[in-house]
């Protein structure tokens, strides 16, 4: 069976299907692309310590946990609560176009960022014609 092989097919029910939500917005905002031989993954995760950030691929899923926390002292008086806070947590599946135990990540200035490479067999290649071949299938003709 043949079929068009797109490491992003299943990045369309990851990015539909958050975990939390806090008045209406995503708890883990992100921007995924493809540059060249590399997934680029990009989370918005500011006020997340890097310390409360884990990050696994068990069986070609992809799952980033983040916590965000903030305690009111005794005495607060909130007057707004518009920061989501709490356990944030995404899961997408890779497929087997993206190279899962390449996986880099680097965390600056409330940004995630993951580098995904695409697995070497999912990169086209050029498939040369050697001439003189012989058929594999003989055809013949019936008179």
């Amino acid at each position: 069976m043949l079929f068009y092989n797109d490491p992003f097919r299943d990045f369309d029910s990851f990015f539909s299907r958050p975990v939390t939500r806090s008045n209406g917005h995503l708890g883990m905002p992100m921007d995924a692309y493809r540059r060249g031989d590399d997934v680029w993954v990009h989370v918005d995760l500011p006020g997340v310590s890097p310390d409360s950030l884990d990050i696994n691929v068990e069986r070609d899923v992809l799952t980033i946990d983040a916590e965000r926390n903030w305690q009111h002292e005794d005495g607060d008086r909130a007057y707004l609560s518009e920061r989501p806070r709490g356990t944030f947590s995404r899961q997408v599946h890779l497929g087997e176009g993206l190279d899962a135990e390449a996986i880099e990540a680097n965390f600056s200035d409330g940004v995630l960022t993951l580098r995904i490479p695409v697995a070497e067999k999912a990169k086209p290649r050029k498939i040369t014609i050697t001439p003189g071949m012989t058929p594999a299938i003989e055809v013949e003709t019936v008179s």
